[in-house]
């Protein structure tokens, strides 16, 4: 059983996004994410690219992990969203992304960071996990199965 818990709340995942390309997507996942936050989402978006253009963060399979360090964040920071259609990332298979998990860290979280990235990819290299992500009906069902908590609507 996964647990991100430790980076998500129920108010960080959404189970209907619909966006054009990568670009739209970081527009409209900055807006949720800096309520959540309190941070600026046009900082959160340059953070995104940022990151974006030293290499893709679509690391296969139809999963997407961008991340980047910013200031203002007093701990690691995580957003899921499930796309309603799968977009363009550059991914290294060059599969089009459908599930993205989102990780903003204060720059200074250098280990926590890392840790944080290794605790997501583990997570979304599982096939059943992505089954589940993919199949789940709601946000809430989707964050009690990233939570780790059971759920009768998580099957």
């Amino acid at each position: 059983m996964i647990d991100l818990s430790h980076l998500l709340t129920a108010d960080c995942v959404d189970a209907g996004v619909t966006a054009a390309n990568k670009k739209a997507l970081f527009q409209q996942l900055a807006i949720p994410m800096a309520r959540a936050t309190g941070l600026p989402a046009k900082e959160i978006v340059a953070c995104l690219n940022e990151r974006e253009r030293l290499g893709s963060t679509g690391f296969g399979g139809g999963i997407a992990i961008p991340h980047g360090k910013l200031d203002g964040l007093s701990s690691v920071f995580g957003y899921f969203a499930r796309l309603n259609q799968p977009i363009d990332f550059q991914a290294i298979d060059d599969l089009p992304v459908d599930l993205v998990f989102v990780l903003l860290s204060p720059p200074d979280a250098g280990a926590d960071h890392l840790k944080a990235l290794a605790s997501v990819s583990r997570a979304l290299r599982d096939r059943a996990v992505l089954a589940k992500l993919r199949g789940a009906r709601s946000k809430d069902a989707l964050f009690a199965l990233l939570a780790g908590l059971e759920s009768l609507h998580a099957a």
